[in-house]
């Protein structure tokens, strides 16, 4: 077991900073942040969203960060070391990731797919109904699950390989040497697509509209709501992955710097990418005589709709600026998906005594089979009900109860003396454990109501179906690892290092 353990641990500071923002950057920062901001307030977004980031997201991942290197050990085998009640939480959180990362790989899928239809602007004059109809085949009947559509299962499939060959190798040589390409290139291609986006005609259109601030909006709970609910998808907070990749850390890694470098470059990341994304709207807004506020939109409109539709008349700039947006976008969802797999592949590693090579091997091909549903005429409406699912119910609720987990239960204030003998910037203290022990629990839980409403209320009997299908393959899941008696005799040793 000590071999496995080994294999587990970056090789330096830079990979475990680098994975973290590759996990954090991912598909939301492109096509769910610029509009947010946008439907937000503009410019008067930025007061909540520097909130949120100071009164959540740093104080969070330190938690997260701090509880993973005291354990140095899996999501599933620290809970069940603070409390063997827990153990099922311990299972919960990884599972549902691994969820999201099912998914996920449909849209990677699509994507590789515009990569190809890019260089030659493959999807016609009407992308809207190339993508809906032709491509997706899309049908909202849950009989479109009969309707195979082979393009898309090879395209998934493609993807599925790709994390395979990173994933299965030993964490530094594999996901560690990967990052350190990924990231770089991520940013490097994003300021070259922004870079020529500012110089089109009709940008500084788009970004009067994207900063205009609506002050009056501040009085607005919702605004607040969005912000923090930004945060939390952006940075991926509670989600186990932060805890599982500071449990390979080194033993004098700088938790709190990190966790301020890894937020400063998220947002940085979102920040540009909306200033991309809106220089290019309103380029699309001179062209067509559209206003911006029509041609707004989020997920996967904005990427293989609207983008296209403006590729459509932007001319041979089109075949440069093209292949390198569905590349940025690709490379985004893949260094977010890789970090999906993780928390799970390590719990099971922990439990069972199964190697890194062979965990993710099976995973992989387990996920890759269920995927395949994504790959029917019923996938895209599939899609959307299990992120909505996951998201606004599952994982909040899984946060919420990690909160009270790491705060209450393991006692945070353990953690104060530890990481700020490390830490270079900042220290934290009392105000740290407010937010942690209080502020953030009764927050999440009214997030976690409101989500829960808007499911129910707005959701067709359809959704709520296959809603509920999916809990009960969540919670299934999640009994199963829980109840299964483990393999490896080091289960119940968790050693602490606060």
């Amino acid at each position: 077991m000590e071999i496995m353990a080994d294999k587990n641990e970056w090789g330096s500071n830079l990979s475990f900073i680098l994975a973290m923002i590759g996990s954090a950057v991912g598909l939301g920062n492109i096509w769910r942040y610029p509009y947010v901001l946008y439907s937000n307030g503009g410019g008067a977004f930025y007061i909540p969203y520097i909130v949120a980031i100071l009164l959540m997201g740093i104080p969070f991942l330190i938690l997260e960060y701090g509880v993973g290197y005291n354990f140095k050990s899996s999501f599933a085998k620290a809970a069940r070391k603070i409390n063997s009640k827990f153990e099922y939480l311990g299972w919960l959180l990884p599972v549902a990731v691994f969820m999201i990362m099912i998914y996920y790989s449909a849209i990677l899928g699509w994507d590789g797919i515009y990569i190809i239809l890019s260089f030659f602007k493959g999807w016609g004059a009407d992308p809207n109904t190339y993508f809906t109809t032709t491509l997706l085949q899309a049908s909202s009947s849950y009989t479109g699950l009969l309707n195979f559509i082979p393009i898309i299962a090879v395209a998934m499939l493609v993807g599925w390989v790709i994390i395979w060959f990173i994933s299965h190798r030993d964490l530094e040589s594999g996901l560690g040497k990967v990052s350190k390409v990924l990231v770089p290139a991520l940013f490097i291609i994003m300021v070259i697509i922004v870079g020529f986006s500012l110089t089109l005609p009709g940008a500084s259109v788009g970004l009067a509209e994207l900063f205009h601030p609506d002050w009056s909006l501040l009085g607005n709970f919702e605004i607040w709501m969005a912000a923090f609910g930004q945060i939390i998808f952006s940075l991926s907070l509670g989600m186990s992955i932060a805890f599982t990749y500071a449990s390979y850390t080194k033993d004098d890694a700088d938790l709190i710097t990190n966790t301020i470098s890894i937020a400063f470059a998220n947002s940085l990341f979102e920040n540009f990418a909306a200033l991309g994304v809106f220089s290019i709207l309103g380029y699309m807004s001179m062209q067509s005589g559209t206003a911006v506020a029509d041609l707004v939109t989020q997920g996967t409109g904005l990427v293989f709709i609207v983008y296209p539709t403006v590729f459509n008349v932007l001319g041979q700039w089109a075949y440069v600026l093209g292949p390198l947006f569905f590349l940025t976008v690709y490379l985004a969802g893949l260094t977010s998906i890789l970090s999906t797999i993780e928390p799970l592949s390590f719990s099971i590693q922990n439990k069972f005594g199964l190697t890194r090579k062979r965990t993710m091997t099976i995973l992989i091909i387990v996920g890759a089979l269920i995927s395949m549903v994504y790959a029917t005429s019923f996938g895209g409406d599939f899609l959307g009900y299990v992120d909505t699912f996951i998201n606004q119910i599952a994982l909040l609720l899984g946060v919420i109860i990690e909160c009270i987990l790491f705060a209450w239960v393991f006692k945070a204030d353990k953690l104060i003396d530890f990481l700020n003998k490390r830490s270079k910037t900042i220290k934290v203290g009392g105000w740290w454990l407010v937010i942690v022990k209080y502020i953030l629990p009764i927050f999440l839980s009214v997030v976690w109501i409101g989500g829960m409403f808007d499911v129910i209320a707005g959701g067709t009997m359809e959704q709520l179906v296959f809603t509920l299908l999916t809990a009960m393959l969540l919670f299934g899941a999640t009994l199963v690892f829980t109840i299964l008696p483990a393999k490896n005799p080091d289960w119940d040793n968790a050693e602490e290092r606060v």
